[in-house]
């Protein structure tokens, strides 16, 4: 099953997505999340909302639940026991270890609050890194990476949609 394929399973019966865009775009590949929504931006359809989180998406918490989205997707580098790059949908309950830790609040507490607060379905769709040393760009593996899974994304959303 493709990245797009699960993404479209997860949105099944989504009727309001809310895309958090999350990262330290000084941290090189950590900014995977705000890159992907620079390249969903005026490309997704009204009932679709991207909040450049960075660092904080706490301090996002009540301009989503302002949108009402029945389907939260958290967009972030992971570290994960796979290739950098490569993208995996992760649970709620498992996002515990998985997120990298540039953020103020752990990324389990915010999906939690999302979850029970506002009642719409969460998770993180976490990218591995190849470098988080400061700097700013993302890695040439990454670059590649990125084009594939804001496609998936896009794509994705117009399938359900």
């Amino acid at each position: 099953m493709t990245l797009g394929d699960q993404i479209a399973d997860w949105l099944k019966g989504f009727q309001r997505l809310a895309v958090l865009g999350i990262g330290n775009p000084l941290r090189r590949d950590d900014a995977i999340g705000v890159e992907a929504l620079k390249r969903l931006k005026g490309r997704v359809p009204e009932n679709v909302a991207l909040f450049n989180c960075e660092m904080v998406p706490e301090n996002f918490l009540s301009e989503i639940e302002r949108f009402q989205p029945t389907h939260v997707l958290m967009i972030d580098a992971a570290q994960l026991d796979l290739e950098p790059g490569e993208a995996r949908l992760i649970p709620t309950e498992k996002i515990t270890g998985i997120a990298l830790s540039t953020h103020t609040m752990p990324l389990s507490l915010t999906a939690e609050i999302l979850r029970t607060d506002i009642g719409a379905k969460v998770v993180l769709l976490g990218i591995k890194p190849e470098r988080t040393e400061f700097g700013e760009g993302l890695s040439p593996r990454l670059q590649k990476a990125l084009e594939e899974i804001a496609t998936a994304i896009l794509e994705a959303i117009k399938g359900v949609g």
